[in-house]
């Protein structure tokens, strides 16, 4: 019986020793890296496996969407509280309230549209096979932004445009 308990105890030191290694040895550091950081760049350059090339242009993208993204934003959360100010009031106008919620549906509607063309643009650059686990991974994430502040790249939250 004492044999088996150190037998025991030496193989579960082996193998999370053995796990640990194996970890280490197959993880991208620069990825771990990225994520800690909170920057989204580094982590679509790493995990994406993007060249010079594709993430230059990739960047580029980004920069140029980004203030039509914060225009979408602003005009959200204006017509957000246009339509928080009618319930407010009690909602004794519901034709007004339900002309508020529509006009916030059709700018979500105009905003997710824009950022899933804009995700599209992002995964053409890619290889095919990076451009189609990128839009898997992004596409279906595009319902839940909630339009509360500009865009931003950090990871350690949800987007939040």
């Amino acid at each position: 019986m004492k044999y088996l308990l150190r037998t025991l105890l030496v193989l579960a030191i082996a193998a999370v020793a053995a796990g640990f290694a194996c970890y280490h040895v197959s993880s991208a550091p620069e990825l771990h890296a990225a994520v800690r950081k909170g920057d989204a760049m580094a982590w679509l350059r790493t995990d994406f496996n993007l060249d010079d090339r594709q993430f230059a242009e990739i960047k580029k993208l980004h920069e140029a969407y980004a203030p039509s993204c914060e225009e979408h934003c602003r005009l959200i959360q204006e017509a957000a509280r246009a339509r928080d100010a009618l319930q407010a009031r009690g909602g004794s106008d519901p034709a007004a309230v339900a002309a508020a919620e529509r006009t916030l549906q059709e700018l979500r509607l105009t905003c997710e549209t824009a950022i899933a063309a804009h995700v599209r643009k992002v995964a053409a650059l890619m290889s095919p096979d990076q451009g189609a686990r990128y839009l898997a991974l992004v596409l279906p994430k595009i319902a839940d932004f909630d339009h509360q502040v500009a865009p931003d790249l950090k990871l350690e939250s949800r987007h939040q445009h």
